[in-house]
C-alpha cells in the first residue's frame, strides 16, 4: 500500500461555482510533475494564500489544488545534478500554490529550477518569516537602489506597513539607514513599528479621498504594497525624481492619478513582481536577506501557527486582521 502524507485540498465539484477546502491523505500519485521532491517543513501565510482559500479571487486555475505559494524543506529525492538528498531549499512563485500543488502538505514535488538553495544564515523558521512577502520587499529595496535612492534623499514611505511585505520593507530599510515612515490603517500598532525600525508612523487617511494632480512634494521614495486611491496619493506627493516601487493592490487595481507626477517632477513608478523573478536575482536577493534582516525583528515579526490553522488564517488575513508574517508548522 501507498505511502500517504496529509494534505490542504481546494477542489470544486463539477457543475458547481462554489470551493470546497478540506484535510485529505493522499498519495505520490495525487503530486504532479517535477524532478525534486521535498518533505515540507515550514510554509506560511500570504494574502495571496487567503484569497486563494477564501475564493476571493480566481488565484487557483485547476482543481483540485494543494494550495500555499511558499514553503521551506529537505530534499528526499532528486531527478537533478542541482540538487541532492538531504539539500535545504525555498520555494516561492512560480505558480505553486495557484496552478501546481503547493506547500500547505506533508510532501511536494516540483522543478529544480523553482528551488533556491537555503541561505547561510536562515533556517526553515526565518525563511518562512520572509517568504514571498519579504523576498517582494527585498525586490522592493533593490529597485529603489538600482534606480539610486540612497538614505540622504529624504524620506522614504512604505504603505500597508504592518502586512507581510510592509513590515520586512521597514525593517530593511531601515537597517540601510532610511528616514522611514510607515503607512498603516492600524495606529495602534505604532510600537511595533518603530520596533522595526520606523523614525514615524502616520495613518491611512492621510492617503483617502479626492487625489490632486500635485500635492506637496514630501517623500523621496516610497515602497506601495497597497494600490489604487492610496498609491494615486503616494504619487502626487513625490517629491522631484522621487521613485515609488510599487508591487501591490490590496485596495484595487485602479490608479486614478494623472500624468502630472511623471512630466513635471520626473518621478518613477517601477513596478516590482516576485512570482517569475529569475533564479539569479532570486538567490541575490535572498542572501540580502540573509544578511540583512535581523533575527530578533524575524521572531518579532512572526506568528507560528498549525496546518490546521491554515483555513482560518487565510479568512483573517483577507479580512486585513493579520500583523507580520504566519509560519505554518507543517512537519
Amino acid at each position: 500500500m501507498a505511502e500517504t502524507f496529509r494534505a490542504l485540498v481546494v477542489d470544486k465539484p463539477e457543475g458547481t461555482e462554489t470551493q470546497t477546502v478540506a484535510f485529505r491523505e493522499v498519495d505520490e500519485d495525487f503530486l504532479m510533475d517535477g524532478d525534486v521532491d521535498i518533505e515540507v517543513i515550514r510554509s506560511t501565510v500570504n494574502y495571496k494564500d487567503g484569497l486563494a482559500i477564501t475564493g476571493k479571487a480566481p488565484i487557483i486555475r485547476r482543481y483540485p489544488l494543494i494550495p500555499g505559494i511558499d514553503f521551506a524543506g529537505r530534499v528526499i529525492a532528486s531527478r537533478s545534478e542541482e540538487f541532492r538528498p538531504g539539500d535545504d531549499v525555498i520555494l516561492t512563485g512560480w505558480g505553486v500554490g495557484e496552478k501546481h500543488h503547493g506547500g500547505y502538505a506533508e510532501r511536494a514535488r516540483v522543478s529544480s529550477g523553482w528551488l533556491v538553495p537555503m541561505p547561510e544564515g536562515l533556517d526553515y523558521d526565518l525563511a518562512m518569516a520572509i517568504g514571498t512577502a519579504g523576498l517582494t520587499a527585498m525586490l522592493c529595496v533593490l529597485a529603489l537602489e538600482e534606480q539610486g535612492v540612497t538614505p540622504d534623499a529624504g524620506e522614504v514611505l512604505v504603505t500597508g506597513a504592518t502586512g507581510g511585505v510592509g513590515s520586512v520593507a521597514v525593517a530593511l530599510l531601515a537597517h540601510r539607514g532610511f528616514h522611514v515612515v510607515a503607512v498603516t490603517g492600524k495606529t495602534q500598532e505604532e510600537a511595533y513599528l518603530k520596533r522595526l525600525g520606523a523614525a514615524d508612523v502616520i495613518g491611512r487617511e492621510a492617503f483617502s479621498g479626492k487625489v490632486r494632480p500635485l500635492a506637496s512634494g514630501r517623500w523621496a521614495a516610497a515602497v506601495d504594497v497597497v494600490g489604487s486611491t492610496t498609491l494615486a496619493h503616494v504619487l502626487s506627493q513625490m517629491k522631484y525624481g522621487g521613485v515609488v516601487a510599487a508591487c501591490g493592490l490590496a485596495q484595487g487595481m485602479d490608479l486614478p492619478t494623472t500624468v502630472a507626477p511623471f512630466i513635471l517632477r520626473g518621478v518613477r513608478l517601477i513596478g516590482v513582481e516576485s512570482v517569475f523573478t529569475p533564479k539569479e536575482k532570486r538567490i541575490a536577493a535572498w542572501r540580502r536577506l540573509a544578511s540583512d534582516l535581523d533575527r530578533a525583528l524575524l521572531e518579532e515579526m512572526s506568528t507560528h501557527i498549525s496546518l490546521d490553522d491554515v483555513p482560518e488564517a487565510a479568512a483573517r488575513i483577507v479580512a486585513g486582521k493579520v500583523k507580520g508574517r504566519l509560519v505554518v508548522d507543517v512537519a
